[in-house]
């Protein structure tokens, strides 16, 4: 199963650490830096998760805190403030991956290591720790094409909503979704980017597209993640189009997503196991910081990354695709992804109209 999978990869990076001869050794703090809270996942589990196991592995060591509110020049400040307060460590999910290279310059200066975290970060990195986000958006487009050809719409047409350019992991995404849509000849009626990630410039750009297309312009929507997905559904409900007629992809297996998949209003979402990938970091920022020696291949199990400047040893996590009551080829359901990770409290997603739906899946 995918899940023991992921369990597995998380308990190598627990068990074999670390540190690279960049930095570290006998210092008594770490800064976690993080992009933006558009996306419910980063204040609701990356970071708790991140400090429960760096403050059960690391007691007495210091966790600098900042999340930089889709703000790259405010990240670099924060950046250098952790540094200037005496990090030793830098974990860093970057708002700009192109400028937060920057960030990496200065920690280099000062021989400090960078895990750079979640997204790619460019520069001189020590290590990254996400999921393949490639095969994310190969997931998403797998899982719609799926869809497309059970409603009888093969080929579209499409419209998609895709991340922040300004993410390395948005660029991923599009490409492994548009390997999949390009191979199976689906049209792409119109395209656009959510600057920020935010729902609300998912929504204005739906609106643009219902304008353009008219309502039967197209038959689905490709969102990168929950929150465009949530943006693009408020734009056909606007509209007076009822989103369960034109299915949407998403990603981050948010509560409300969730809830709107078993209610059938959004079609999936990926699931990314957060926890693992959190833990992960933090095994590998005490270690760093402790000065432990690594051994990178049990770590990585081989596997690296590309960014501008080296191929960077990377962790790279399992996505999973889920839907309703995963009756698609590839895909999981709620009640057997999230529900069964207890990713997804059931308390806090079979609330009020959604109840019912819970009782249909079996989810209790």
């Amino acid at each position: 199963m995918r899940t023991t999978r992921l369990a597995a990869v998380a308990a190598t990076a627990a068990i074999v650490v670390a540190a690279c001869g960049t930095g570290g050794g006998g210092g008594d703090k770490i800064a976690l830096l993080l992009p933006e809270k558009q996306t419910a996942r980063y204040e609701a589990a990356d970071r708790p998760y991140f400090e429960a196991k760096f403050k059960e592995l690391c007691p007495g060591k210091e966790i600098i805190y900042n999340n930089a509110s889709e703000d790259a020049a405010a990240q670099q400040q924060q950046a250098e403030a952790a540094l200037t307060a005496g990090a030793d460590v830098l974990v860093l999910d970057p708002v700009d991956g192109k400028a937060a290279k920057a960030i990496v310059e200065k920690a280099k200066e000062k021989k400090v290591p960078v895990i750079s975290y979640d997204r790619l970060t460019q520069g001189d990195i020590d290590y990254y720790i996400s999921f393949d986000n490639e095969q994310v958006g190969k997931l998403q487009a797998e899982a719609l094409v799926a869809k497309l050809v059970a409603d009888g719409n093969p080929t579209g047409p499409i419209v998609m909503i895709n991340g922040s350019p300004k993410d390395n992991n948005a660029l991923l995404f599009n490409k492994g979704a548009k390997g999949v849509f390009e191979a199976k000849g689906v049209v792409i009626a119109k395209e656009d980017s959510a600057a920020n990630w935010k729902p609300e410039e998912a929504q204005a750009l739906m609106d643009q597209f219902i304008t353009a297309l008219g309502k039967d312009g197209f038959v689905a929507v490709y969102a990168a993640n929950d929150g465009t997905s949530g943006g693009a559904q408020a734009a056909m409900k606007a509209a007076g189009i009822d989103p369960k007629t034109k299915p949407s992809t998403g990603q981050d297996a948010e509560t409300a997503a969730i809830q709107r998949i078993i209610a059938g209003e959004q079609y999936m979402t990926v699931y990314k196991a957060i926890k693992p990938e959190a833990e992960a970091a933090a095994q590998l920022a005490c270690d760093l910081l402790t000065g432990k020696a690594i051994d990178v291949a049990a770590v990585t199990g081989g596997k690296t990354v590309k960014n501008d400047t080296k191929d960077v040893p990377s962790i790279l996590l399992i996505p999973i695709a889920v839907t309703r009551d995963g009756a698609v080829a590839g895909t999981k359901s709620v009640k057997d992804s999230v529900i069964a990770d207890k990713f997804t409290p059931v308390a806090d997603l079979c609330t009020g109209d959604y109840a019912k739906f819970c009782t249909e899946l079996g989810i209790q």
